[in-house]
């Protein structure tokens, strides 16, 4: 009834404004659920159909070898591998005191190594890809403080012991080799047990003997020509080599060990390589065990060699007296003999000496 009252240009506008109108508000219904349930899927980047996985990191090895406080291999140590990427592994170090660890995945690792009568001790490190770790330094064990502190208390009766032994230890059973322990961890002597081991050398007839024999090869080759010839220029020849004997065994093998807590005795070694036991021989007239057990240098056989060198001076001839020149020439002769009776010992001696293989008291 209103378009009757409205010009027929605006009922006309008017009626198609209401008509869109009427179409939008039906639609609305509609137009909500389509903006709820999109019926067009969303254009999105295109999502890769799987991911590689990271490639794993390549495993390595870790190695070392097992030794104790002298240098000798310890075999069938412990060894305990930890690590944070993998679980613990354990191994024995071989008759060569090596071990090796194969196949250990990549990061930091600790190692526990443990041997019968010997403190435990920890290595730790970071492993790299691929790596081929070797432990360096060797893996040294010290001997356990707590068996130290137990035999300490009868050590002077299980020297006393050992010493019995060694003096039964004849070269081809005649020759005195007193002054050599096969035991691999002997007792430390006491000032008279040095005393006592020098004394028994001094003594021995055969000490006596080879003096003499010395004394009459001076003599048929005329040397220190001074003492002239004759029993009396024997006797003169036959007293300086006693006296350098005895000179050189009480200061070398009893004074100076005494004041520097030095053992006089060779040890022999036994096992290692030719070569390692040729460089310990040769270096024992320089290097020697202490009282304490240690590594040190050998002042008492090098002091010991120039005190007897010195010494010498007082009963040679005077034409055959250099001074100085003498002393050291003596010293250097008794040091380097010293040396070369080592190297026998380590190599040869042993075999040709009874009661050397016998076993003796440990410490």
């Amino acid at each position: 009834m209103w378009g009757m009252c409205l010009p027929s240009g605006q009922t006309a506008r008017w009626i198609v404004s209401l008509s869109i109108a009427l179409a939008c508000f039906a639609c609305l219904p509609s137009l909500a659920q389509t903006a709820q349930n999109p019926s067009i899927t969303p254009i999105t980047e295109k999502t890769p159909a799987a991911i590689e996985p990271t490639a794993k990191p390549k495993p390595g090895s870790i190695s070392g070898t097992v030794t104790d406080q002298d240098g000798a291999v310890i075999t069938n140590a412990k060894i305990k591998l930890s690590a944070q990427s993998s679980t613990a592994q354990e191994i024995s170090s071989g008759s060569d005191g090596r071990f090796v660890f194969t196949g250990v995945t990549p990061g930091p690792f600790e190692l526990t190594v443990a041997s019968q009568g010997f403190a435990t001790q920890k290595r730790s490190g970071i492993l790299q890809p691929g790596q081929d770790y070797i432990i360096v330094p060797e893996i040294e064990l010290m001997a356990a403080t707590e068996v130290e502190v137990v035999v300490r208390e009868d050590s002077v009766e299980v020297a006393r012991e050992q010493i019995h032994v060694e003096e039964t230890q004849r070269v081809l059973g005649v020759v005195p080799n007193f002054f050599v322990s096969y035991v691999p961890n002997p007792a430390p002597l006491n000032t008279k047990q040095k005393f006592q081991l020098s004394w028994k050398l001094t003594i021995d007839p055969v000490s006596i003997g080879i003096a003499a024999a010395i004394a009459g090869v001076e003599q048929a080759n005329n040397s220190f020509s001074g003492y002239r010839q004759g029993t009396q220029g024997y006797a003169k020849r036959f007293g300086a080599s006693y006296a350098d004997m005895v000179s050189g065994t009480f200061i070398g093998n009893a004074i100076l060990p005494a004041v520097f807590k030095q053992d006089p005795r060779y040890f022999y070694k036994g096992t290692g390589s030719r070569k390692s036991r040729l460089f310990y021989a040769l270096g024992s007239a320089f290097i020697c065990k202490g009282d304490n057990k240690r590594w040190q240098p050998n002042y008492s056989n090098m002091l010991g060699a120039l005190a007897a060198g010195g010494i010498s001076n007082l009963y040679y001839p005077a034409a055959s007296r250099n001074g100085v020149g003498l002393t050291f020439e003596n010293a250097f002769i008794a040091i380097g003999g010293g040396s070369l009776g080592a190297v026998a010992q380590e190599f040869f001696l042993r075999h040709i000496t009874p009661h050397a293989s016998e076993a003796q008291p440990g410490y």
